[in-house]
């Protein structure tokens, strides 16, 4: 497959950096990994690998239109990876509009799960659904709808490094510990990204949506037994404390580095997730099993297992 030259911002993130290195399996003219620090290392991609594959640095950060719209000019990409950043005062607005301006026709963002349904009537006090569906407005009302696909994964199997610190103290605290979760890996949201990448508005054809791809891990394991996999992975027995809400923000606050609102609205989810004052079906019937579908369907190899992503990052916790 050819494509035009392809930019990737943010590859040095567990998504961005697994759609690097997935990239080189289509036949891209060069592929530019544009970063705020272009000295930063890239998580599986050695100098030699960038090299061999002719990967350029550029620099530029999604939070500055300026810098956006130079890079982009700069590299004569065509079609664009992005992701969401909190720090800007229009939804990423004007960060799009310089994706556009600089002449880029296709774009691929990481997404939410959480954004379901009419996209304009998501409230506000779902913070992170909402903060997505503003930039996937953003993007639609800009590229039109033949220019973007929203990938929409649900949970990250690497949001567990949130413990890391307490898996290597023996004691991990949780608040909801029986909630469950699909532990979607990075590795195949990245190869889903590129694939959609690679193809452009190509890629999604026959699909019934075109512009947003949703993704979930293949299987649905507890917070409580996804510490004990960790625990079997690196030999060590973890023990898991519960936690009430309170003590929960607090500590995604202080331990994650999460704002307040953020925290209180993942432990929202986790809290549906263990079926505490009403249910949650995001994990259940033909929508789930065609998020899970979709992995081979995009990426062509079947999706990773948590236990999988675990042992294929196990040194991080310590084993």
């Amino acid at each position: 497959m050819t494509t035009n030259n392809i930019i990737i911002f943010g590859p040095t993130g567990h998504v961005g950096s697994a759609v690097a290195r997935s990239i080189h399996h289509y036949s891209a003219k060069t592929v530019f990994l544009a970063m705020r620090d272009p000295k930063k290392p890239i998580p599986g991609l050695s100098p030699d690998q960038e090299q061999e594959r002719g990967f350029q640095r550029i620099q530029a950060d999604l939070a500055k239109p300026e810098t956006i719209h130079a890079a982009v000019e700069k590299s004569g990409a065509k079609r664009a990876f992005i992701y969401m950043v909190r720090d800007t005062s229009d939804n990423m607005r004007s960060s799009i509009e310089a994706l556009k301006s600089a002449g880029i026709e296709f774009v691929v963002f990481l997404s939410s799960a959480g954004v379901q349904g009419d996209i304009r009537t998501i409230p506000p006090r779902e913070i992170i659904s909402w903060l997505h569906a503003q930039v996937e407005i953003n993007l639609e009302e800009i590229f039109g709808r033949d220019g973007f696909v929203a990938v929409r994964p649900a949970f990250f199997a690497s949001n567990a490094m949130w413990w890391k610190r307490m898996i290597r103290e023996g004691e991990v605290k949780l608040v909801y510990p029986e909630a469950k979760l699909d532990w979607i890996s990075p590795g195949d949201i990245g190869r889903v990204s590129a694939a959609l990448l690679a193809g452009g508005s190509r890629a999604v054809d026959g699909a019934d949506e075109r512009n947003f791809v949703r993704l979930c891990g293949p299987e649905l394991v507890s917070q409580r037994d996804a510490v004990g996999i960790i625990g079997k992975v690196i030999g060590e027995n973890i023990k898991v404390t519960q936690l009430d809400e309170h003590e929960a923000v607090e500590v995604y606050e202080k331990d994650f580095g999460m704002p307040g609102p953020i925290g209180q609205h993942l432990i929202n989810v986790l809290k549906r997730r263990a079926g505490v004052g009403g249910s949650d079906d995001a994990f259940e019937g033909p929508a789930y099993e065609e998020a899970v579908s979709n992995v081979p369907k995009y990426a062509g190899r079947q999706p990773t297992r948590f236990e999988e992503w675990v042992e294929e990052n196990r040194q991080e916790f310590g084993g």
